[in-house]
């Protein structure tokens, strides 16, 4: 296949959230910009400011530089590869497969299971972290494990077991997520990059306040109005203190990115 050609591949990505996102901007930054992300009706990534599932909401959404924008029909998803962005549509279940063929489907919803992805949807298909197995449900594994193995490629297997610890940041990990104290709508008045201190409230789930136990910034945190269960995760604290962190792809996502590029270049021979 030649390069002419490898642009012209049509990519579906399951899920629009922040990993799902980082995913797609290293592929189109890599020329390869005929992407349709599927998203749910009510969105509920943390890192929103870096989350092209906010077209879902706002109908376009800029991360580094790259436009994503909500689109509803085939038509309207060629028009947006036609000006150059990302196409997302609100698809749950990933109907457009059957209106577009796809040269590669990657599973990017980070479920920690596979909620029915399978290999035979396209000739590439790319499952992230646990949950799926390849050579069996898909292709392509891809290590989401923070650690030695993170966006390690696997062509048989399983990617490692989710720990459910979150990754370190200076020392931080548990303490630095914010997560629902019950089931309910979530209301604050705080805004992704504001600076708090350990013990400030942020915002509150059916009237239980929800309270930073470290300082830092805020770099992430759900849309307000958002409807929670207890333990979903609904914000993120970043100790290091610095904004602009708060508004750029983070490390793991550029890696994950960078192994998916790498997956799909291998496969097509490039």
């Amino acid at each position: 296949m030649t390069a002419r050609h490898l642009h012209q591949l049509n990519i579906l990505i399951k899920g629009a959230g922040e990993m799902a996102t980082g995913i797609a901007c290293r592929l189109y930054r890599a020329n390869l910009r005929q992407i349709v992300m599927a998203e749910t009706h009510h969105p509920l990534a943390v890192r929103r400011a870096v989350s092209f599932c906010e077209a879902v909401i706002e109908d376009t959404c800029t991360v580094e530089g790259i436009t994503a924008t909500r689109t509803t029909t085939p038509e309207e998803i060629v028009a947006a590869w036609q000006k150059a962005t990302i196409a997302v549509i609100v698809d749950p279940g990933w109907e457009i497969r059957r209106r577009i063929r796809f040269d590669v489907v990657i599973d990017a919803i980070l479920a920690k299971k596979n909620l029915g992805t399978d290999r035979s949807e396209a000739p590439l298909v790319i499952g992230m972290g646990p949950g799926f197995t390849a050579g069996v449900d898909v292709h392509r594994v891809i290590e989401t494990n923070r650690g030695h193995d993170l966006g390690r490629v696997l062509e048989t297997g399983k990617a490692a077991e989710n720990t459910g610890v979150p990754g370190n940041i200076e020392g931080h990990t548990i303490d630095r997520v914010l997560r629902a104290p019950c089931d309910g709508p979530f209301l604050t008045e705080r805004s992704i990059g504001d600076p708090v201190r350990a013990g400030d409230a942020v915002g509150a789930v059916d009237s239980q306040t929800v309270r930073a136990e470290i300082d830092g910034v805020i770099r992430g945190l759900i849309r307000p109005g958002s409807t929670v269960h207890q333990g979903l995760k609904i914000g993120d604290i970043d100790p290091r203190g610095n904004r602009s962190y708060c508004h750029t792809i983070s490390d793991k996502a550029r890696a994950l990115g960078g192994a998916v590029l790498e997956a799909v270049l291998s496969e097509y021979n490039v």
